[in-house]
């Protein structure tokens, strides 16, 4: 975001600004992850039970949604370099005040502290590194920039497993004081500052619309523990949200500098880009909110085998986005984009197949592929979404590309494990309509002993693996209906304005 031509930089002075904001992304994306491993460990310190320690993980996310909104507002007020400053070293110092926390309370506090400095860094490294490269450099760019915004879920919770393993809870927060220190430094000494406007900000747009992402974040997140509707939590936040949204979209309409700037909003690509990436964000969280319990649940692997055995998953796609750089200025971003979904589908495919048994090379290999497709969705989808968008909405652009991603993380993760409950339920009802008392295939001697008050650990084993066999059906029924996302939107790829002609008709 400086206010020197691209070309004009120094080319030295642009890696060490991509290294700095490279390790600010890197530590806020690890956040939204390398929690959850760590929070049964944190019951016992902080004296908490398991429904009032995902309040740690709750207000993050909560606090960084509606954070993500004002970010392009604020880096054109005071300054990208002075947002990116303030952010860097605030969630540094909170990342050890939660390392520090030693009562709930000041957790949850220090969370959302976390999450309101964090929320900024994503959308801002992203415009950035944009806005620091030549158009027809924006591949290698965002190829970059994907590399920390895609592995950090990946590995962080293989990363947060194995600091709680062998240190303690506290590590994963912080191990952010290092890397925060160098991406502070190298922000200030080579960073340039932006240009700032003057754009009024629209206070009652942002409370209607803060008000509406954390309701929605609140709902995705605390649903099926309170039965989604029949819950009065639930009702209330949906009640807010709705009438927040309403009274949003009437104000947007009468005032003359609304929230979010209509004419960001108009561009087609950008449009598309924040639907794609919102699928994205369905099936990249999902699939890795999904397999650690599938792992461990029925196949019984410890937390350390299920990091090693998923590990291979980032190695796809660094693979796949270093390939990607290199093919972003030779071929349209379309072909590369729907050539990462058949990969991602070809995936989803193979682990429809999976069962209770399923070796661990199988899950590798097909670790491997999904991440290899997900690198070449990711990357040309981020430079397909800004090649016709006017640079001024950049910043303001990218944090609503954040936050639709980090959406549609909620709504996939929410809704995966809802229906993996509902189906578990449903396939082991079904299941158990088979066994009576001659159930003579039980091989458990005579049928009608078999339900005599002596045999019930017998009937208790049967009860297990029937609900072991249960479980795998819903997961798989959750893979599938991701491969069937993934497949509907293949033909939507090519709504997308060619980006080869879009960048020649620039020069």
């Amino acid at each position: 975001m400086g206010t020197n031509e691209p070309k004009q930089m120094d080319p030295g002075i642009r890696k060490l600004i991509t290294f700095s904001i490279m390790l600010a992304t890197i530590i806020q994306v690890l956040d939204t992850t390398i929690a959850n491993v760590a929070l049964p460990h944190m019951m016992g310190s902080l004296m908490a039970t398991q429904d009032q320690v995902a309040w740690v993980l709750t207000s993050y996310i909560v606090a960084s949604a509606i954070m993500t909104l004002p970010t392009g507002w604020l880096a054109g007020r005071y300054g990208g370099k002075t947002v990116l400053l303030v952010s860097v070293s605030g969630f540094t110092l909170t990342s050890i005040l939660c390392g520090m926390a030693t009562t709930l309370d000041q957790m949850v506090m220090f969370r959302v502290l976390q999450g309101v400095f964090g929320a900024a860094l994503v959308p801002l490294s992203q415009a950035t590194l944009l806005n620091i490269n030549e158009r027809k450099n924006h591949g290698k760019a965002m190829a970059v920039w994907g590399m920390g915004v895609m592995i950090g879920p990946i590995i962080g919770p293989s990363l947060g497993g194995y600091l709680t393993e062998y240190y303690s809870w506290r590590y994963v927060f912080y191990i952010n004081l290092p890397l925060g220190i160098i991406s502070f430094l190298g922000l200030l000494l080579y960073l340039p500052e932006s240009q700032k406007s003057d754009r009024p900000f629209d206070k009652l747009g942002f409370l209607t619309l803060s008000l509406c992402i954390a309701c929605f974040q609140l709902i995705m997140d605390r649903g099926e523990g309170e039965g989604w509707m029949e819950g009065t939590e639930i009702q209330i936040y949906l009640a807010v949200l709705l009438s927040s949204l309403w009274m949003y979209m009437v104000h947007t309409l009468r005032t003359p500098h609304p929230f979010l700037s209509p004419g960001m909003l108009r561009d087609r690509n950008l449009q598309l880009g924040l639907f794609f990436i919102f699928v994205v964000g369905i099936v990249l969280l999902t699939t890795m909110a999904l397999l650690p319990p599938y792992m461990q649940n029925l196949m019984g692997y410890s937390v350390m085998d299920v990091g090693m055995i998923l590990a291979p998953r980032g190695l796809g796609t660094l693979m796949s986005m270093t390939i990607v750089s290199r093919l972003s200025t030779r071929v349209d971003q379309r072909n590369l984009i729907l050539l990462g979904l058949v990969l991602t589908a070809v995936a989803l495919q193979m682990m429809c197949g999976f069962t209770t048994f399923v070796p661990a090379k199988d899950i590798i290999i097909s670790g491997m592929i999904q991440g290899f497709g997900l690198g070449f969705v990711f990357i040309p989808l981020s430079t397909a979404s800004y090649t016709t968008l006017d640079m001024k909405y950049r910043a303001e652009a990218a944090s609503l590309f954040s936050l639709v991603r980090n959406l549609g993380s909620s709504i996939g993760v929410s809704v995966g494990f809802t229906m993996f409950i509902r189906n578990t339920a449903t396939q082991h009802a079904y299941m158990t309509e088979a066994i009576t008392p001659y159930s003579t295939w039980l091989d458990l001697g005579s049928p009608p002993d078999a339900f005599l008050p002596g045999s019930g650990s017998l009937l208790s084993i049967v009860d297990m693996e029937i609900t072991r066999q249960a479980m795998a059906i819903a997961y798989i029924n959750d893979f599938k209906i991701m491969m069937y996302i993934v497949l509907g939107m293949m033909p939507l790829v090519f709504l997308l304005t060619n980006t080869k002609k879009a960048l020649a008709a620039r020069t």
